[in-house]
Parts: structure tokens; C-alpha cells; sequence
């Protein structure tokens, strides 16, 4: 399969990586940043474009790797083209690529940072299409690098990102308040890794709702104040400790 890539950041340097890694041939690399497209090239031994006017027009799949708001601003460059052109956002909609033959989406649900590798293999491709011919080269696609595939329309992506906020992003932002609390005490983050990682291996066989643990569900309102007392000087964290305790409690009743 001919792929090319309209996007350099971390959703396109994985998939470029796994496909390459697939068999695939990454023909061009296509960015805003000529640096960043120049190096993703050079991984995966494709060619870097500037202007989309020397677009490779026969490749299979155009996998639209950009920021969200940018989407629509390359559709009218990607008419004409042969091939499938795919965006791989999770809140937009596939409506956005409207005005191409053969258009969908292929999101892959997880995290990405460019400097940590990822194992695909098992990642939800979560993919849309305009027609079943156009899904049928986005499902063959996602074979390719992952065992799991999923056919998931615009309003439910839409739920599923949300979701994926809440569960990934806002977690991580509180593994960092974590972090901040310890540095400030002098403490290790490397105290709380294990801690981490079984919190996650947890929901492996159960729910988050069965395996909640901690003050806020057992009602230890003592261990809870003591715990408020010692952000005095951060109310942001103290408002945050607050909201989080509040929810539980409300789940748990």
C-alpha cells in the first residue's frame, strides 16, 4: 500500500513508523514545517513536500494528520486524488472532508508523544467512511498495524474522544499534581509509579465504579481535612481535592 502523510506531529510519526514497519511504502511527508516534514522522511524513507501542488496523486491512502481546525483548509488541494483520504481526528466530523471522492476517518484511539514508542498492535482504529468500497480500504489499512478495528460514526468519536479526555488526559494532568506535591516535599515520583500501575491493571477484569478506593468513598471526612490543611497555600489544588472527593461521593452512594 502507497501512503502518504499530510502531517508530521505524533499521531503521523506513529502511524507512519507502524506502517513503514508493516511493509508499507510511505511515498511523501507533507507539513507545514519543513523541518519537522524532513524528518519524518527521513525515518521512514519518503519524500518531504512544501507545496501540495507536487502531491503524489496515485498513492492508496492520504492519512490527514494535521490540527483540527486545519482539516478543512487542505481539502481543496486533495481534490481529484485516486486514492482514500482519511483524517485521523478524534472530534471532528467526517463531513469535513465533503467535496472528495473517497473520504473517512481514521482515528487511532491512544496517546502519542514522539519520543516514547507505542505498540499499536492492539490500539482501537476507530474508522468511518463515506461509502462501503472507501471503509473497506480503511478496514484493510488498520489490519495492517493493529488487531483491532472498530466502526464508529462521527457523534459517537465525538463521545468516545470526551471519554478519552477524561480517562487519559486529565489523569495524566493529575499524575503531574501529584508529582508537584512530592517534588515540593521533597519526595520521589518514583514512590508512586507502582501505585499507578496497579490503579490501571485493575480495570483490566473489573470496573473503575468496583475498584474505587480511598478516603472520599469510605467517608473518612478526618483523613480528609488533614489532607486540606496541607494545601493551604495551593486552594487550586484544594477546589480541585474538593470537586474529585465531591464526585466520588456522589458515585458511590
Amino acid at each position: 500500500m502507497k501512503i502518504v502523510f499530510l502531517g508530521s506531529g505524533n499521531v503521523a510519526t506513529h502511524l507512519a513508523l507502524a506502517f513503514k514497519a508493516s511493509g508499507q511504502q510511505i511515498t511523501q511527508v507533507w507539513s507545514r514545517s519543513k523541518v519537522n516534514a524532513a524528518q519524518l522522511a527521513a525515518e521512514v524513507n519518503a519524500s518531504a513536500i512544501e507545496d501540495l501542488s507536487s502531491l503524489d496523486r496515485n498513492a492508496d491512502l492520504y492519512l490527514v494528520a494535521v490540527k483540527d481546525e486545519a482539516i478543512n483548509d487542505l481539502v481543496p488541494a486533495l481534490k481529484g486524488l485516486k486514492g482514500v483520504v482519511a483524517h485521523t481526528s478524534g472530534a471532528t466530523a467526517l463531513e469535513v472532508l465533503e467535496g472528495l471522492e473517497k473520504f473517512g476517518v481514521f482515528y487511532p484511539l491512544q496517546t502519542f508523544s514522539k519520543q516514547k514508542a507505542v505498540n499499536l498492535s492492539n490500539t482501537p482504529m476507530c474508522l468511518e467512511a463515506n461509502s462501503i468500497a472507501t471503509l473497506d480500504v480503511l478496514q484493510a489499512a488498520a489490519k495492517l498495524i493493529s488487531s483491532a478495528q472498530y466502526m464508529v460514526n462521527s457523534e459517537q468519536r465525538k463521545v468516545l474522544h470526551l471519554a478519552a479526555v477524561f480517562a487519559c488526559n486529565f489523569s495524566n494532568h493529575l499524575y503531574h499534581l501529584g508529582y508537584s506535591i512530592l517534588e515540593a516535599n521533597g519526595l520521589d515520583f518514583e514512590l508512586l509509579k507502582p501505585l499507578i500501575l496497579e490503579t490501571a491493571r485493575k480495570i483490566e477484569d473489573a470496573t473503575p465504579f468496583d475498584v474505587q478506593t480511598g478516603p472520599a468513598i469510605r467517608g473518612d471526612q478526618e483523613t480528609m481535612v488533614k489532607h486540606l490543611r496541607l494545601l493551604d497555600d495551593r486552594r487550586d489544588l484544594q477546589e480541585i481535592y474538593k470537586t474529585l472527593s465531591e464526585s466520588i461521593k456522589k458515585t458511590h452512594l
